[in-house]
């Protein structure tokens, strides 16, 4: 059974996030590098549009998260609290935020693409002509790039997909290249 048919019977064919059933999609959670009913959600195509684009975000759709914030599905209750984190200065997200409990690891991949940081102090990923870079995003190299530690030399043109950034340092991201995880470093891609 694929991921996308595990999800639809897990969650009746409805969003999981606010369990409307129209434009029904699976949404792997980032910066998740495969696709497994663990790290992926059923969401409806509102959410989804209002999660990956965060400025045309509509407060009151968003009140569905006091009841899927209880989902018995971690990966629901990542996004619930991402959604909520990116909702906090509302008023009413933040006491659903102080209810909600996540364990540790759980917690440390709700906070892996930094929507609990202000503004002001989010590391900013950009490429070489800068351009911000987020989490899941592709890249393509755009010199020869040699992999310390192996013999790899990752080619200039490589395409680098569903990356990881680093939120200590902008300068670093995370990816695959000849099935191998590597960090590069962000002068040296362009975004697909």
């Amino acid at each position: 059974m694929s991921v996308l048919q595990t999800l639809q019977e897990r969650s009746s064919n409805i969003c999981e996030l606010c369990t409307s059933n129209s434009e029904l999609k699976q949404y792997t959670l980032p910066p998740s590098l495969n696709e497994n009913v663990d790290n992926s959600l059923l969401v409806c195509g509102n959410c989804l549009s209002q999660i990956e684009e965060a400025t045309d975000m509509d407060t009151n759709h968003w009140r569905c998260l006091n009841d899927s914030m209880w989902s018995e599905f971690v990966a629901v209750q990542i996004m619930a609290w991402r959604m909520l984190q990116r909702l906090r200065n509302e008023g009413w997200p933040k006491d659903l935020l102080d209810m909600m409990y996540l364990d540790d690891e759980a917690l440390a991949l709700a906070r892996a693409t930094g929507e609990h940081e202000d503004e002001s102090s989010k590391i900013i990923h950009r490429d070489v002509n800068g351009v911000i870079l987020e989490a899941g995003d592709s890249v393509v190299l755009i010199k020869d790039l040699k992999v310390k530690g192996s013999s790899i030399v990752a080619k200039q043109g490589t395409a680098v997909r569903n990356i990881r950034l680093d939120h200590e340092n902008a300068e670093y991201i995370e990816g695959k290249v000849d099935s191998q995880q590597v960090v590069i470093i962000t002068k040296f891609v362009k975004k697909l």
